[in-house]
C-alpha cells in the first residue's frame, strides 16, 4: 500500500535542490528498454524452430505469423499512447512510468509461456497487447514532464530521452541473441528463457526512471530564465490548449499530416535498407561479383540505427535555436532533394554516396520524432502535451502501414508488371517518397500559432 502511495502524484513534486539532469536519465531507462521492439526481429527465425529446434518442423510458426506481433505491438503504441494520454497527465509520470514497466517486462513472460505451450495467441497478447501498451506509456510518460523541466531547452531535453528509443535495438539485438545461445539446448532454442530473463531485466532497468523520476513545484522555473522572453517568437505560445480542444485546431491536424509523411518516407526505407542495397548495387549494376554483400548490408543497417539514434538529439537540439517549423522545413526540402538524386547514384554505381545520403535520411526520420514534443508544446503549451504528444502518435501507426507497403508494393509493381530489373526497381518509389515530403513541407509551411478562441480559460 506504501508503495502504492508513492506512485501518487503529489508525492513525485521535487523537493528544493533537486537537479533537473537527473529526468533526463530516468527517461533515458525507459526508452532505451522498450526501444527493444526495433530488435524483435533477432527472435523471428528462431521461433520458426521452437518444435523442431535445429530447423523448421511440422506444426512450428511461420514468418508472416510471427510478422504480426511487430504490427500488433506498434499499432497498440499509437492505440494505447492515445488512449491514455490524458490519464497521465493526471495521475503524473511515476504512476504511468511504473504501469508502462509492469506492462512491458510482464508482456515478456506472458510471450514466454505462448512459447512453452506453442500458443501463438497468447504471445500476441504477451508481445502485442501487454507489451504494446507499455510501449505507449513509456513513450509518451517522460515528455510533458521534461518540457516542464527544461522550458528553456524542450529539444534538447525530449531528443536525450526519445534518443533511447532509437538506440534501445543496438542493446537488445546483442543482448537477445547472446541469451538465446547461453539457454539453448538439445530440447530447446533459447526463446523462452530468454523472454523471461530480459523480461525481469527490463523491469528492473525501467523502475529505476520510476523511483527518480520527478516533476517541477508549481511555478518552478530554471534560473535565470524568464518565461516573458519567448514572447518575441511568435510561433511559441505562453498559452495553453487543452487535449480535446488541440484536436479541433488545424494546427495538430497539420502537424500530424507533417509527422506521417516524415515517418513514412523514412520507415519504408528502414525496412528494407539491406535488400534495396543489395540489388541497387549488384552485377547488373557495377559490373563486378556483389558490389555490396549481405554482410555489407547488414552493416549498413547497423549505421542506419545509428544515424536514426543521433538525429533524434541534433536535430532536436538544434531546433531550440533554429526553431521547430524551420527544422521540418529542411527535413522536407533537403529529404526531398537526397531522395530525387538517389537513383543517380545507384546508376553510377556510388556506394559512398548512397548511404551517406540515406544516413542522412534516417538522420531526419529519427529527428522528425525528438522534435514533435518541442512542436507541440510551441503550438499548444506544456499543460496537457503528454496527452496532444499520445494522440499524434496515431501518425506513426498509420506511417507504419503505409511506408513499408508503399516500398513492397511499388517495387514488385515494377518488376512483375513493368520489367524492370531490380536494381531499377526503386527509382520510382523514390520519386513517390520525394512527393511526400513536398507534400509534408505544404503542410508544415501552413503551421500558424494557434487561434487565441482555442486557449484554456480565455478571458
Amino acid at each position: 500500500m506504501a508503495f502504492l502511495t508513492f506512485l501518487d502524484k503529489q508525492h513525485s513534486i521535487a523537493k528544493p535542490g533537486y537537479s533537473r539532469w537527473l529526468v533526463p536519465p530516468a527517461a533515458l531507462s525507459i526508452h532505451l528498454c522498450i526501444g527493444q521492439i526495433y530488435a524483435y526481429s533477432v527472435f523471428n527465425e528462431p521461433m520458426t524452430r521452437i518444435l523442431g529446434i535445429s530447423s523448421s518442423a511440422q506444426g512450428d510458426w511461420a514468418l508472416t505469423t510471427l510478422g504480426w506481433i511487430f504490427s500488433i505491438a506498434l499499432f497498440m503504441l499509437g492505440a494505447s499512447a492515445a488512449l491514455f494520454g490524458k490519464w497521465l497527465e493526471r495521475v503524473g509520470p511515476r504512476k504511468a512510468m511504473f504501469t508502462s514497466a509492469f506492462c512491458f517486462g510482464s508482456g515478456f513472460l506472458v510471450a514466454a509461456l505462448g512459447v512453452y505451450v506453442h500458443n501463438i495467441w497468447i504471445v500476441y497478447l504477451g508481445h502485442g497487447v501487454l507489451g504494446g501498451i507499455g510501449l505507449g506509456l513509456g513513450y509518451i510518460s517522460p515528455v510533458s514532464t521534461l518540457i516542464k523541466w527544461f522550458p528553456d531547452r524542450p529539444g534538447l531535453a525530449t531528443g536525450m530521452a526519445i534518443m533511447g528509443f532509437g538506440g534501445g535495438a543496438m542493446i537488445a539485438s546483442p543482448l537477445s541473441v547472446r541469451l538465446m545461445k547461453y539457454f539453448s539446448t538439445a530440447n530447446s532454442v533459447g526463446v523462452a528463457e530468454t523472454f523471461i530473463a530480459m523480461g525481469i531485466i527490463y523491469f528492473i532497468v525501467m523502475m529505476y526512471g520510476v523511483f527518480t523520476v520527478r516533476i517541477p513545484q508549481d511555478g518552478w522555473k530554471p534560473d535565470g530564465f524568464e518565461p516573458s522572453t519567448i514572447k518575441s517568437n511568435a510561433m511559441i505560445t505562453t498559452a495553453q490548449v487543452d487535449a480535446d480542444t488541440a484536436v479541433q485546431t488545424p494546427q495538430f491536424w497539420l502537424i500530424f499530416a507533417v509527422l506521417m509523411l516524415n515517418v513514412t518516407a523514412g520507415i519504408g526505407v528502414l525496412g528494407q535498407a539491406s535488400v534495396m542495397i543489395q540489388e541497387m548495387f549488384s552485377i547488373d549494376v557495377v559490373g563486378q561479383d556483389k558490389a555490396v554483400t549481405a554482410a555489407a548490408a547488414a552493416g549498413f543497417v547497423g549505421l542506419l540505427s545509428l544515424f536514426n539514434m543521433i538525429g533524434r538529439f541534433f536535430w532536436s537540439s538544434t531546433s531550440d535555436k533554429i526553431g521547430r517549423k524551420n527544422t521540418y522545413m529542411i527535413f522536407f526540402l533537403l529529404g526531398a532533394i537526397l531522395y530525387v538524386a538517389i537513383p543517380s547514384f545507384g546508376n553510377m554505381g556510388n556506394t559512398t554516396l548512397f548511404i551517406a545520403t540515406f544516413c542522412i535520411i534516417i538522420s531526419m526520420y529519427g529527428g522528425g520524432f525528438a522534435t514533435v514534443p518541442a512542436y507541440l508544446k510551441d503550438m499548444f503549451g506544456v499543460m496537457q502535451v503528454g496527452a496532444i504528444h499520445g494522440r499524434l502518435l496515431v501518425a506513426w501507426s498509420l506511417a507504419a502501414l503505409f511506408g513499408p507497403s508503399l516500398i513492397n508494393y511499388l517495387r514488385a509493381y515494377q518488376i512483375e508488371t513493368v520489367g524492370r530489373p531490380p536494381a531499377q526497381a526503386y527509382s520510382f518509389t523514390m520519386y513517390i517518397m520525394a512527393g511526400l515530403l513536398i507534400i509534408g513541407f505544404v503542410c508544415n509551411a501552413l503551421v500558424k500559432p494557434v487561434d487565441p478562441k482555442y486557449h484554456h480559460n480565455r478571458e
